[in-house]
């Protein structure tokens, strides 16, 4: 009975050596069989990150990717808990959430990984083409109801917005509705319609001719229209294209980050170097998002 005691605790100190709980990575300083990171985080991201996930794993069989969405928010909390090894977020972190990632004794790492502009859209059967910043902040205060104001039928104006856990909810309060303005502390309209994803905004754009709403431009399908914006009124009006991201004349567009716990190493560290290849970044570009490196 003793030999098969030690046997069996044998085994269990094995098993749990072989396995890596959350951040057990990036004390590592290569991948191991067992290696596993979980990413988490901003749901424009999500596709993007898992086909990421599936390529990688294709070719590294020994490093395991768990992806999940949730929401920029919530995996920037994640992290700062400890409970994940890579955050995805379609905004910056902030200085109060580095403050707390300090508290908790750590670093957090920024990581550009891809680039996106967040397209307005309406319904196809909505004539209004192009809006001003200004008409867009108008828009969502609530002090534009009619789309008859920017040139549109006489009909109600229906305000669709991602979450408040969402990056790109936040990008766009302090871009358009703000109009980059810090100082500014306006909020959506009290009557937007706050919807869990991307794909529920295009649903609702879909099936509600009086609606507007905005969407990462991976994320934009033939059933809804795009429209061309302004920084000014009266033009140019820009529509969202790779193109237009780069030449920086598309007035809403943003970095989409990584962020870790502290400089990663190991299994980490290789993953986040592969993402930034040419091979990962023809993904980006496939998904509709805009890649950080050239050809």
């Amino acid at each position: 009975m003793k030999v098969l005691a030690t046997l069996i605790a044998t085994l269990i100190v094995a098993l749990l050596a072989g396995c890596s709980q959350p951040g057990a990575a990036k004390s590592g300083a290569t991948p191991n069989p067992s290696a596993y990171i979980q990413n988490k985080g901003s749901d424009t991201m999500v596709n993007l990150a898992l086909a990421w996930a599936e390529r990688y794993q294709q070719k590294h069989a020994q490093v395991s990717l768990s992806v999940t969405g949730g929401g920029s928010g919530t995996g920037i909390t994640s992290l700062l808990n400890g409970t994940v090894d890579i955050a995805n977020a379609s905004r910056a972190i902030t200085a109060a959430e580095i403050q707390t990632a300090k508290t908790n004794g750590f670093e957090p790492v920024e990581f550009s990984v891809a680039r996106d502009a967040i397209a307005v859209i309406v319904n196809p059967e909505n004539p209004v083409k192009h809006l001003s910043l200004q008409q867009l902040s108008q828009i969502y205060r609530g002090e534009i109801n009619n789309w008859q104001v920017v040139g549109g039928e006489n009909r109600p104006i229906v305000r669709l917005s991602r979450e408040t856990n969402s990056g790109t909810h936040v990008y766009f309060l302090e871009t358009v509705i703000r109009l980059g303005n810090s100082n500014d502390k306006a909020i959506f309209s009290a009557d937007t319609l706050l919807l869990p994803s991307s794909e529920g905004i295009i649903a609702e754009l879909r099936d509600n001719p009086n609606a507007i709403g905005y969407d990462g431009l991976g994320y934009v399908t033939p059933e809804v229209k795009v429209i061309a914006v302004s920084k000014q009124d009266g033009g140019p009006y820009i529509l969202p294209s790779a193109a237009t991201v780069d030449d920086k004349t598309y007035p809403i567009a943003r970095d989409l980050y990584m962020y870790t716990h502290g400089q990663p190493s190991g299994a980490i560290k290789d993953y986040l170097d592969w993402v930034v290849s040419p091979e990962a970044q023809q993904i980006v570009t496939d998904l509709g998002f805009v890649p950080i490196i050239k050809k």
